[in-house]
């Protein structure tokens, strides 16, 4: 099959993209390339890849229509690039969306990926149970907060997917991805900053929301969740949670876990938590796992020391 990979030079765009050429594929990517550097990893897959600004309409007349499956993965993401821009991630988010849907036609398979976030003020409020289903009420706790900014974009872009797809009739897909997280994924990460500060021997440690728990899904389990979805026709249309819900920890123990991987033992200062962060994230898992069959493979340990091992040879 040929798939289009938009956001295919970011996190979870790469890991997907190895795995489908891996599996025998077709591939070609479209990125902006906003990290503005050179990417070994994405090289050497030896796929065509193609710099576009997904904002701009104009843009898509050089993709490839003749692929089978497009995901939609381009989007500003990071707590500390919400804050520091919001409307710069309003606009990116949704313009990306309501153009890849302007292109898109009933002849491909589109995916979409949205975020946890999107209910996370719903989970602050405590109007949804968590561990959380899909079917809960999303909630903006406050419009005017900065970081409610990507949780909005990515409301609009489900809300947007779902509606154009049946429009349309595009088959589609929406992903919502829950704490993932693996090799390359930057420095603006719980598990990739911790792993960072370990490294740097940084004493005393500093851990923040130490009694705040999350369901952290390694990117490899994450990607094959969006393969299964993708291959179901039953999930068209749906929204549907993504994540490792074995998995859940608190961020007391995940530094306990990454500074035991790196072998530093230093003071440790708990600290609050950021502000607006919600004390507790986990997805029920039900409706994915009654779609595809999925169970998560990679355990906790495994998935932390392997991307530790990668920022100890790469950095961020």
């Amino acid at each position: 099959m040929r798939h289009l990979v938009l956001g295919g030079a970011g996190f979870i765009g790469l890991h997907l993209t190895r795995r489908l050429v891996a599996d025998g594929h077709e591939v070609t990517v479209v990125d902006d390339f906003s990290r503005g550097r050179h990417d070994p990893e994405l090289a050497e897959l030896d796929v065509p890849v193609i710099s576009a600004d997904l904002t701009d309409p104009a843009s898509f007349h050089d993709l490839p229509r003749d692929c089978d499956h497009v995901y939609l993965l381009a989007a500003v993401v990071g707590v500390r690039n919400v804050e520091r821009d919001p409307a710069r991630v309003v606009r990116i988010n949704t313009l990306a969306a309501l153009n890849t849907l302007d292109w898109v036609t009933p002849a491909q398979r589109l995916f979409f990926a949205s975020t946890s976030e999107a209910y996370a003020g719903g989970v602050g409020t405590g109007l949804v149970p968590v561990p959380t289903p899909e079917a809960v009420p999303l909630v903006v706790e406050d419009v005017t907060a900065p970081r409610f900014a990507y949780a909005i974009s990515k409301m609009l872009g489900e809300a947007a997917v779902v509606h154009t797809g049946r429009a349309k009739g595009v088959p589609v897909v929406v992903g919502r991805f829950h704490n993932v997280y693996g090799p390359r994924m930057g420095a603006d990460h719980v598990i990739p900053e911790l792993c960072l500060r370990a490294l740097r021997r940084e004493d005393p440690f500093v851990v923040y929301g130490t009694d705040q728990f999350r369901a952290f899904c390694h990117v490899d389990d994450a990607v094959e969740a969006v393969l299964r979805l993708m291959g179901t026709e039953a999930a068209t249309g749906r929204i549907v949670h993504i994540g490792d819900d074995t998995a859940e920890t608190n961020i007391g123990e995940l530094a306990e876990l990454v500074l035991k991987i790196a072998g530093h033992a230093p003071a440790v200062d708990r600290a609050a938590a950021p502000a607006g962060s919600v004390a507790r994230r986990c997805p029920d898992l039900g409706l994915l796992r009654e779609l595809t069959g999925y169970a998560p493979s990679v355990p906790l340990d495994d998935g932390v020391r392997q991307t530790f091992d990668w920022y100890r040879a790469h950095g961020s």
